[in-house]
């Protein structure tokens, strides 16, 4: 939970991040709805799925979205995978 003084910071700082300075208001929401997929922030998913919509986002524009997010996923994985191939000493990590 905020204090009063971190609510208002907060709430200041997410409102201007609402528009962007150089992005349109369509490409602000797609890039929203990317960053709650990516973060599995159901909230945020749909706050942003809502305002794509309203912005005239098509279905081929969410799907795009969901495909780019797919693939920086798998890519992660991949190169997640690819740090532990033959590390098979045991040690930890740090």
């Amino acid at each position: 939970m905020l204090n009063d003084i971190h609510a208002a910071a907060w709430s200041a700082y997410y409102g201007a991040t609402a528009k962007g300075g150089e992005l349109d208001e369509k490409t602000m929401a797609l890039i929203g709805l990317a960053a709650g997929m990516a973060l599995n922030c159901h909230p945020c998913v749909q706050h942003y799925r809502e305002a794509c919509r309203q912005h005239g986002c098509s279905d081929a524009a969410i799907a795009d979205v969901l495909a780019k997010v797919m693939a920086v996923a798998a890519g992660q994985k991949k190169i997640q995978f690819s740090r532990y191939q033959g590390n098979d000493s045991g040690s930890a990590c740090c």
